[in-house]
């Protein structure tokens, strides 16, 4: 009853649930063994071992490669249960990973896509996520997600947001589109991948990676359900805008390398060419931190750092940073420091240096994501009581 049953608003209990997941091409095999063992902590706490992550969020955020984590969490199969569970999820990256990014081209074959077009053409990526997204769409997922892109065509972010969908159907035609082109669009990073032209409707998109915008999606997450709260959304009615001591958040990043192999002496005789690759990851990294930042600094000011879970490495070797090496080696050694994540401190982000520091005496993030499965388990079953109770009074009234 628990696990099948749909979520409540957060209306019915104390907080709003939110996860988000970074960007990061196939580093996304990071956040998917986080997922890994949340779900593994939810199965426990709940007593259900067909517990899933999106029946115990409110909203999932993701950008870019966690833009399809997003949607396999998300995405129903027959019996309305999600198709992916976390596990599968970490498979389809070790599966699928060398087809979107085959790593056999030529040296010429390199120089030439760099100068003249993507480094990959994308055909692989866009069967494998057609094939296992089987043409559901924004509508249709299990809880609310929200995937950043960028409209390169309007010069303006196009935020596929299912909050926003019979509320602003005017306003927005063609926002309900098949998740598969959403996902295509939101990984789409220049110069890897080819920017992503589709039609819905009557409404034109040319996308690319959501990244360029927010790589952490986490903000537009919280300012999606700030919007619903301030339009008397009643799912949200017992909430006050940005109020953050009553949103749970889970942050998952893909990881990055600081100090980096760039600098600036060197970089001051670069030219296009040279600039291409280390642009696309400043943009990348910086939003990301930039995020984290105002979020630590929020939390933590509202006497709320209990609601927040970042978890992050900086401690990246140039391949596993890179988002397109999908060799056999670079999987194992991406998975297994994702394995040893779980087992160090959790940190937390320096506001001065920006520098990620462990907690002192803190917890490791597996214990950090334990406490999280908790919360989340306990909400849920709150929500369910509250439904219940309300609905035996109005019976009795």
């Amino acid at each position: 009853m628990e696990v099948t049953a749909k979520l409540p608003p957060p209306s019915a209990g104390k907080v709003v649930t939110i996860l988000s997941i970074d960007g990061g091409g196939v580093r996304g095999i990071i956040p998917a063994i986080l997922l890994m063992k949340l779900e593994e902590e939810l199965q426990k706490v709940s007593g259900h071992e067909n517990a899933r992550i999106a029946d115990y969020f409110d909203l999932i955020a993701g950008t870019s490669t966690g833009g399809i984590i997003t949607a396999m969490l998300t995405a129903p199969d027959g019996d309305y249960r999600p198709m992916f569970s976390a596990p599968q999820i970490k498979d389809f990256y070790r599966k699928e990973s060398p087809g979107i990014f085959p790593q056999r081209s030529t040296w010429l074959k390199s120089i030439w896509n760099y100068l003249y077009k993507p480094k990959y053409d994308g055909e692989y990526l866009h069967r494998a996520i057609r094939l296992n997204l089987e043409g559901k769409r924004l509508h249709d997922t299990l809880t609310r997600v929200v995937i950043p892109t960028f409209d390169m065509k309007q010069v303006r972010p196009a935020i596929f947001s299912s909050l926003k969908l019979n509320t602003e159907s005017d306003v927005l035609p063609g926002l309900d589109a098949q998740l598969s082109d959403i996902c295509i669009g939101t990984s789409a990073a220049p110069t890897y991948l080819p920017p992503y032209p589709f039609k819905n409707g009557e409404t034109e998109f040319n996308l690319i990676d959501g990244g360029i915008i927010a790589n952490n999606p986490a903000l537009i997450a919280i300012s999606e359900v700030t919007q619903q709260i301030t339009r008397n959304n009643p799912d949200f009615s017992t909430f006050e805008p940005n109020d953050y001591t009553r949103i749970v958040l889970v942050s998952f990043g893909t990881g990055f390398m600081k100090p980096n192999v760039y600098n600036a002496k060197d970089a001051q005789k670069w030219g296009i060419l040279k600039w291409a690759k280390p642009s696309i990851e400043f943009a990348l990294d910086g939003s990301q931190d930039l995020v984290d930042y105002h979020l630590a600094s929020v939390f933590h000011a509202l006497g709320a750092d209990s609601n927040y879970l970042r978890i992050q490495t900086d401690v990246l070797s140039e391949n596993m940073a890179d988002l397109d090496c999908a060799t056999e080696k670079n999987l194992d050694d991406l998975e297994a420091l994702a394995e040893s994540l779980l087992n160090q401190t959790e940190t937390r982000m320096n506001l001065d240096t920006f520098k990620l520091e462990p907690i002192i005496g803190g917890p490791t993030n597996a214990e950090a994501i334990k406490k999280m499965a908790e919360i989340l388990v306990g909400e849920k079953r709150e929500r369910l009581a509250n439904i219940t109770h309300s609905s035996i009074r109005k019976v009795i009234l």
